[in-house]
């Protein structure tokens, strides 16, 4: 299992949670529906997000697209075209604006929005807040092009006087590279941040993938900035300008998830690798990477953090075992 982790998760493959767990009978429509939306999810990256409609844009191209919150396609066209049809919706109030506090939820590599829907329902009754569930394209463009296209979708959100952000994996990195750039004006609006399962430091799972010459030639997008360019893409991420904390999965000892990885980890991250200078909290849980999501105690935690800056209203750790399993 942790050598298909390493090829799913670095290389840009949908990760567990992205795809079906298992083929139905052929002509299972709701599953075809599926496994459309999930490779979609690795081909469009987000520009506007107002709740769940969303202009979208195939990375490097000036081909784009509005979901209506069903993800069924409305308009298609180039960016201005988008752009001006997104806008009519708006001024016909079809689209409703985003306003006060805004909560950006962002996957990690090889996932899409999808994988994030049990976190986001969680926020959406917890907070009173627009919970913004965010989509990029990890396989199509590196880190610095993920950063550029969220950078468009926080512009976008002139509404939002307090921007928070609930990130899983690479997501977290995707957040830091557009930190580094941000308008400063854009920066003022940050309120808190959660990061999961973060790989702050680098990971020692893409540093494997690069000795094995078949899965390095294999990366694209985001997972060859892991497997091949981490030195020079770790020096254009900010450390969060806000408070932020973090949540790291392990089994509390020196052995954790996985047999490949030095230390404690959750199956993909080393809990050393979450680590980062400046945070507020921080919070290990038994709970494994691609399980985070769903587990009822990082879902607390989060609410938590988001509401006080701190963990500490979280659930007990034990009551996220079983959604591990």
């Amino acid at each position: 299992m942790d050598r298909v982790l390493v090829a799913v998760c670095l290389v840009g493959a949908a990760v567990a949670g992205s795809a079906p767990a298992a083929e139905p009978p052929p002509g299972d429509a709701a599953w075809l529906a599926r496994l459309r939306t999930a490779a979609e999810g690795l081909a469009w990256s987000d520009e506007l997000v107002r709740h769940d409609w969303r202009l979208q844009r195939r990375p490097g191209t000036d081909e784009c697209r509005i979901l209506d919150p069903n993800d069924a396609c409305v308009h298609e066209g180039s960016l201005e075209e988008c752009r001006g049809e997104f806008a009519r919706l708006e001024a016909a109030g079809r689209i409703p604006p985003v306003a006060g506090d805004a909560v950006i939820v962002l996957h990690g590599l090889g996932e899409n929005r999808a994988a994030m829907r049990p976190l986001v329902q969680h926020l959406r009754v917890r907070l009173d807040a627009a919970v913004l569930a965010v989509g990029y394209a990890s396989p199509q463009a590196g880190i610095d092009g993920h950063g550029a296209s969220l950078g468009r979708v926080v512009a976008g959100l002139p509404g939002a006087t307090r921007i928070s952000f609930v990130c899983h994996s690479l997501g977290n990195l995707v957040v830091r590279r557009w930190m580094h750039e941000a308008p400063a004006a854009d920066l003022a609006r940050l309120h808190r941040m959660v990061m999961l399962g973060a790989p702050n430091q680098g990971s020692d799972l893409a540093r494997m993938t690069a000795n094995v010459w078949l899965l390095s030639k294999l990366a694209r997008g985001a997972a060859q900035d892991l497997v091949l360019h981490w030195p020079e893409i770790s020096k254009s991420l900010a450390v969060p300008p806000c408070e932020f904390g973090i949540v790291a999965g392990g089994t509390g000892d020196d052995r954790g998830y996985s047999t490949l990885l030095a230390g404690d980890d959750d199956a993909v991250v080393r809990v050393a690798e979450t680590r980062l200078d400046g945070a507020r909290d921080f919070l290990l849980l038994p709970v494994s990477h691609a399980a985070m999501m769903k587990n009822a105690a990082v879902q607390e935690a989060t609410v938590a953090f988001l509401r006080t800056g701190r963990f500490a209203a979280s659930a007990d750790p034990a009551a996220g075992a079983s959604a591990d399993e």
